[in-house]
């Protein structure tokens, strides 16, 4: 009887659950194209774009359906863009510093050699109001709204190579060093003395294994995670660039969102990136120890030979940009104007709020 009693009652609760409606399909779907594994672990950019995705599922009651391919799996960054400004089967993409450049002129100005001093100012000018309205163009040049800026690997780069440590820029002299296929990079290491040589990223571990390169430049975090320490001896923590990864999303895409779903994807975004700050930072460090402990030596170059190279790289960089954009190399004096702004009052702040 008791048998009985049960079946009938499973049955009954059956078919309440198939009378239930079913989960509503999601109006929207957001697919994100990067590059990094999506090992939650070893980059900034797979959580955080986790946390950016539940936020946004979350505030929409999943009417935004975020879905998220790493390692590259939706194709190159190049490719990725422009599938991305149509906006019909990617949304948004996260883009290189080189690559970034490409669909975007301006952001050339920020591969400026040695132009933070710090990761307080490099994440306060990424996200502050002036850097906002830099990036306000980039929709109109390429269809790509701005979203946020994280730091590529951990931001600040280290030379890797295979012929000697890097302690003074004399050091870098003859080396071929890979660079992106981004000529404010070429501009750089040849105003420190380096042979420039452009090769895709895809190509990098063989063109250092069979000496088509010596060398390249990376943030620690990124050495650490492809395991570059394998075809490099040494390592030098320059800082010379703040490698960056752009954030955008479709305009066609965004534009025909509700408006309180534009602001919910923008919030999100913000969090993730403010997430992917700290992210990164922890990454580098890890890389960084790592990079002592994996490499021949390693080597973090002094306050003094890092001046040295600023005043060797910056004015040939600024000869460059004004041959390259005329009289909108002007803008490059603001943007210096605004991290040296920005640093100024961070340190004084320190001062009034803690020291004082």
């Amino acid at each position: 009887m008791m048998a009985r009693s049960m079946v009938a009652g499973a049955l009954v609760a059956g078919l309440a659950l198939g009378a239930m409606p079913q989960a509503m399909a999601a109006s929207y779907t957001m697919t994100i194209a990067h590059l990094y594994p999506d090992d939650l672990t070893n980059n900034e950019t797979a959580p955080a774009l986790k946390h950016f995705e539940q936020l946004v599922e979350s505030a929409t009651n999943g009417d935004i359906d975020v879905q998220v391919f790493g390692n590259g799996a939706l194709g190159g960054e190049v490719e990725a863009a422009q599938q991305t400004r149509a906006g019909k089967t990617i949304q948004s993409v996260m883009l290189g510093s080189g690559t970034q450049a490409s669909f975007y002129r301006n952001y050339e100005m920020i591969t400026s050699p040695f132009l933070f001093p710090d990761y307080r100012t490099a994440w306060a000018f990424f996200d502050s109001p002036w850097f906002a309205k830099f990036m306000k163009p980039m929709v109109e040049e390429s269809g790509l709204r701005y979203l946020g800026t994280l730091d590529d690997g951990g931001g600040f780069v280290a030379f890797a190579n295979n012929k000697r440590l890097i302690r003074t820029v004399e050091d870098l002299k003859g080396l071929r060093i890979r660079v992106e296929e981004n000529q404010a990079h070429m501009t750089i290491m040849k105003a420190l003395g380096a042979s420039p040589t452009p090769l895709p990223w895809g190509e990098l571990q063989t063109g250092l294994a069979t000496g088509l390169v010596d060398g390249h430049f990376h943030a620690p975090g990124v050495n650490d995670i492809f395991k570059l320490y394998d075809v490099t001896n040494f390592t030098t923590w320059s800082g010379h660039v703040y490698n960056t990864i752009t954030w955008s999303v479709s305009e066609a895409w965004f534009s025909e969102l509700p408006k309180d779903y534009q602001k919910i994807i923008m919030t999100s975004a913000r969090e993730a990136v403010a997430m992917a700050h700290g992210i990164a930072t922890q990454i580098t460090v890890i890389g960084w120890v790592n990079s002592c402990k994996k490499f021949e030596e390693c080597h973090i170059l002094s306050d003094a030979e890092k001046a040295r190279m600023r005043e060797i790289a910056q004015p040939v960089y600024r000869e460059w940009l004004v041959e390259e954009f005329g009289e909108k190399a002007a803008l490059y004096d603001e943007l210096r104007a605004e991290v040296t702004r920005i640093n100024d009052e961070l340190n004084r702040s320190i001062v009034e709020n803690y020291l004082d």
